[in-house]
């Protein structure tokens, strides 16, 4: 499996190459003629796509490795193994902090196969015992069962499949909304001699911010036979399901959600630069082309826009774009003539960018006409995600017949905290 990851590797460094020699004759014939020669544009398209194509395998091969030295890695503890032991502790505080119950291993088997028996069957037949297993995952204001078991393992699946979630900041809370406050500009100091007379010096601003939490809901669907005959594990099935329908619909709200009904989307905050006095504005950097890079040194608006954020936010910086985007950063070179982009070996989605590492969101815009394409910023300093605990699972075997049901609804919020942290760049002149 080793092998693998090294023949990946290299096939990425292969493709890369081919890529650059490729661009490197196409901007050559724009110089020299104006325009590349339509062949040329071609064989640079299909390289492009063969660097998607290559980073996903190299990915693919060290995710697997990883999987399995994983399993190799982990050992037994009586009937539960290493992952087993981890979810029954995590089970065990999410309950003692929903609802003060004190469990044990034998406590968590037992939960374990009520909640199978519940998705599986409804729970039809069940006895006293196995309800009150249930009732130890209820949620303390009631309505359906909450399963912590399954709670956590969709939290962790949308993390690991949504873009946003992998670099903003993410809480977890039990109301309605998170209310905090935000540090706009100084406190005012200067220098002064002995005896001088010290005056008054200005405070600083403080925001207050509100971020509610939204309803967000998801059903997916299995037949009764299905779910009787079934021999793999029913709740991991609905856990990743659920996480993965979960996870587009508030990526595309984490960008360009309006805040009415679901997260403020981070695309959404008026141009300008942030303030005092205005402080709700994400700046905003043109390109100088409409829906383009400008003709001449089009990296330019890239490195203005790295240095207009500040330094104290460079360092943990991210770019974020679409992949159709990303394609189009591929071919840009600085005026040494190196390129910008270079491939990643460490599974960070989509290489490095002027050194800092592109997150691929595809709810990000196309390029066009004054489209705002690119974000940069420290995602976890400005972009906060509010999750509110607990995840409702009702089970439905009545109304579409022969499929059942699991109607889901977990509550997220989202909105920009920090408006110095996150700068915009803008396809326009």
């Amino acid at each position: 499996m080793d092998y693998e990851v090294k023949e990946e590797i290299s096939n990425l460094n292969r493709t890369f190459a081919a890529f650059q020699d490729a661009n490197d004759r196409r901007l050559k014939e724009i110089e020299q003629k104006g325009h590349p020669d339509p062949l040329l544009e071609e064989q640079v398209g299909r390289l492009n796509a063969a660097l998607d194509k290559s980073q996903a395998e190299f990915k693919k091969a060290k995710s697997r490795l990883d999987q399995i030295e994983t399993v190799m890695d982990r050992t037994g503890h009586g009937a539960m193994d290493h992952k087993g032991h981890q979810e029954a502790g995590r089970f065990q505080l999410e309950c003692k902090a929903n609802n003060g119950v004190q469990i044990n291993q034998e406590s968590y088997s037992e939960y374990k196969s009520a909640l199978r028996n519940y998705i599986r069957r409804n729970n039809a037949g069940a006895g006293v015992d196995e309800i009150k297993a249930l009732s130890a995952g209820s949620d303390p204001d009631g309505g359906y069962w909450v399963t912590p078991d399954i709670s956590g393992r969709i939290t962790t699946l949308m993390q690991e499949t949504s873009p946003i979630r992998q670099v903003a900041n993410v809480v977890t809370i039990g109301t309605d909304k998170l209310e905090g406050v935000a540090h706009i500009g100084d406190t005012g100091a200067g220098w002064v001699g002995e005896t001088d007379a010290r005056t008054e010096t200005t405070s600083p601003v403080l925001e207050q911010y509100s971020i509610p939490v939204h309803e967000l809901y998801a059903e997916p669907r299995a037949t009764q036979r299905l779910l009787d005959d079934a021999m793999f594990n029913v709740d991991e099935w609905l856990a990743a399901k659920i996480a993965e329908r979960l996870s587009r619909l508030e990526n595309a709200a984490f960008v360009n959600g309006d805040g009415t009904g679901k997260p403020k989307g981070f695309l959404t905050y008026a141009a300008g630069t942030p303030s005092a006095a205005d402080f709700d504005v994400i700046e905003q950097l043109s390109t100088g082309a409409a829906g383009a890079f400008a003709a001449s040194d089009p990296g330019d608006s890239l490195v203005n826009m790295v240095f207009a954020l500040k330094a104290r936010y460079r360092e943990n910086a991210v770019f974020m774009m679409k992949r159709s985007s990303l394609a189009a950063v591929r071919k840009l070179k600085d005026g040494d003539g190196n390129y910008l982009w270079t491939p990643d070996f460490q599974m960070k989605q989509g290489g490095t960018l002027l050194g800092f590492d592109v997150i691929e969101a595809e709810d990000m815009p196309e390029i066009a006409a004054d489209s705002l394409s690119i974000a940069f910023g420290d995602f976890n300093e400005s972009y906060q995600i509010v999750d509110r605990q607990g995840v409702r699972i009702l089970r439905d075997n009545l109304t579409a017949k022969p499929y059942v049901k699991f109607y889901t609804t977990k509550r997220v919020g989202g909105a920009v905290t920090n408006f110095d942290a996150i700068k915009l760049m803008k396809f326009s002149a």
